[in-house]
């Protein structure tokens, strides 16, 4: 895998979020209470609702709009008959974000 640096760990707060533009579209960013990153599509599948806007709780984020709740690990919605989001791989490596390029620049994911 090719790794794009998108920034220090502490830009994002915990339980918090970070839009990254992509040619493919935006791509939110999620920093958990636990240290852990997570990286999805920023638009609900449902309505559109910007993820990233929204309220992490464990390894879940929900939808600021109608209260859709997605896996953070998998991109699936919870408690929803269809409804998932694209995944990136991501990591954190000497305190800084790290995003699978390849699969950004391809815009689909995991």
């Amino acid at each position: 895998m090719t790794w794009l640096d998108i920034g220090a760990l502490d830009d994002i707060p915990q339980r918090g979020a970070r839009v990254v533009k992509t040619v493919q579209g935006c791509v939110a960013v999620f920093r958990t209470g636990d240290d852990r990153v997570f990286a999805m599509d920023d638009r609900c599948p449902h309505r559109g609702g910007p993820l990233s806007e929204g309220i992490v709780h464990g390894h879940a984020v929900t939808c600021p709009l109608h209260n859709w709740v997605f896996s953070l690990e998998t991109g699936m919605a919870q408690g929803a008959d269809e409804g998932a989001v694209a995944t990136y791989p991501a990591r954190v490596e000497g305190g800084r974000i790290l995003i699978d390029a390849a699969r950004l620049i391809r815009g689909r994911a995991a």
